[in-house]
């Protein structure tokens, strides 16, 4: 700028030092309840499977069945775009990258349930628990594991509050006893209620690391939002930003229960859904309260399931697929799957809500990042959203790292850098 024009100021420097020395505890507040993404990868669903039916080739099995069902059901590409109006643009690619999702992983985060979905002998709840932490370190010790696997107990509601203390203990004790507790552990505690519950589960997980030498904080567990005082207090407070001060960062998730919620305030049956307006106001509210928190949100599931003649399953497939789609819209980058033919419309509406708008998001991070004009003026935070984007669909095997960088001209520690500085961090880490 050639040299430099002195310029007038009227405070100060004292001003300034007192005015910065009284934000110190804002700042360190702020750092403390919202430190951003955790940086790592979020699934884009979680299967849930009784404990009492889980089997080691119980992944292998429902990405089989989902095989079977598109063979039956949508065999090409061109009868799969039909049914869910894909666009004749992306049907091959869409269609080929689902069934190879269906092959190579087709769970990405797995839940055995001993809540609601447990139907087998309450009697029998310890060996089931036990065999569900045997049958999960081997499937991670051998190579069949979902990125993400562990159990959801039952409630700290009275009645069941001794049993699923039990059930969880048995179950992390028999992870330890058979090599440690993995790096995709994920817990969930459900029906919640009362913020005090959430933290009797963080005194749990305190005590279970303290009896086993692990790392203060090493379990964490996601909260599972289906009750309507888990969203709006007594007093009038919404309750699930407490619940997340009150896990003391061990909160992974924040999951939306469709149907206890539904009906807990008082929705009917046969409007029960996630776009019902019960449903988008609650999460709405989990939204809100997540955001910058490091906790991520996830939708619920739908209970149509894909079976019976063509008709009705092309009817569930639409449905789900219409569901998933407005949940992408609406940035819930995760939801429940009830069935294994909900993994070909789940996969589909998660592939083709990246790939139709991978093309103009890697021109305009790549604009952003070279300073580049263009039609639409982006800022950091719009930076942030476009790499986190392009991030979700590489990590879910909708997009490619090779054409991501190909159109953006950036790396994926690149990415990890624009999307959140905790990635960059843990990729300069793993580098």
């Amino acid at each position: 700028m050639g040299q430099q024009e002195k310029v007038a100021t009227s405070l100060a420097g004292a001003v300034s030092e007192g005015i910065s020395a009284s934000l110190v505890p804002v700042d360190e507040e702020l750092a403390r309840r919202y430190p951003g993404d955790p940086g790592t990868r979020q699934p884009v669903h979680t299967v849930y499977v009784p404990g009492n039916v889980y089997e080691p080739g119980t992944i292998r099995s429902w990405g089989d069945q989902a095989l079977k069902m598109l063979d039956e059901h949508a065999p090409d590409a061109a009868s799969f775009a039909a049914v869910l109006g894909l666009d004749a643009s992306l049907a091959d690619a869409v269609y080929d990258r689902v069934r190879a999702k269906l092959e190579r992983e087709p769970v990405e985060d797995l839940r055995i349930d001993f809540e609601d979905g447990y139907t087998g002998p309450a009697d029998e709840e310890d060996q089931y628990a036990a065999r569900a932490a045997r049958l999960v370190a081997e499937a991670y010790a051998n190579g069949t594991a979902a990125p993400y696997m562990g159990i959801r107990m039952k409630c700290f509601e009275a009645a069941v509050r001794d049993r699923a203390i039990r059930t969880l203990d048995i179950f992390l004790s028999g992870l330890m006893e058979n090599g440690g507790l993995p790096d995709g552990l994920v817990l969930t505690l459900p029906k919640v209620t009362y913020p005090a519950q959430v933290t009797a589960m963080v005194r749990l997980l305190e005590e279970f690391e303290k009896a086993h030498g692990l790392a203060a904080g090493r379990i964490g567990f996601e909260i599972q939002i289906e009750t309507s005082q888990s969203i709006l207090g007594s007093d009038g407070t919404a309750t699930v930003a407490r619940m997340i001060e009150a896990a003391e960062g061990r909160a992974t998730g924040l999951h939306y229960g469709t149907f206890d919620y539904s009906a807990c305030v008082g929705v009917s049956a046969a409007y029960q859904a996630s776009d019902h307006p019960a449903a988008d106001h609650a999460k709405a509210v989990m939204q809100v309260a997540a955001a910058g928190t490091g906790v991520r949100v996830s939708d619920g599931s739908t209970n149509v399931l894909p079976v019976g003649s063509t008709e009705k399953v092309h009817d569930a497939m639409r449905l789900h697929y219409g569901l998933t789609r407005r949940a992408l819209a609406r940035a819930y980058y995760q939801g429940w799957d009830m069935h294994p033919g909900h993994l070909p419309t789940r996969y589909a509406a998660v592939f083709t809500y990246y790939r139709e708008g991978f093309e103009q998001a890697a021109a305009r991070l790549a604009a952003y990042a070279n300073k580049l004009g263009g039609d639409i003026a982006d800022e950091p935070a719009t930076a942030k959203a476009l790499a986190g984007y392009l991030l979700r669909g590489i990590d879910c095997g909708a997009l490619d790292t090779a054409e991501v960088a190909r159109l953006t001209g950036l790396t994926r520690a690149d990415l990890d850098t624009f999307a959140s500085p905790r990635r960059g961090d843990l990729t300069a880490t793993a580098s």
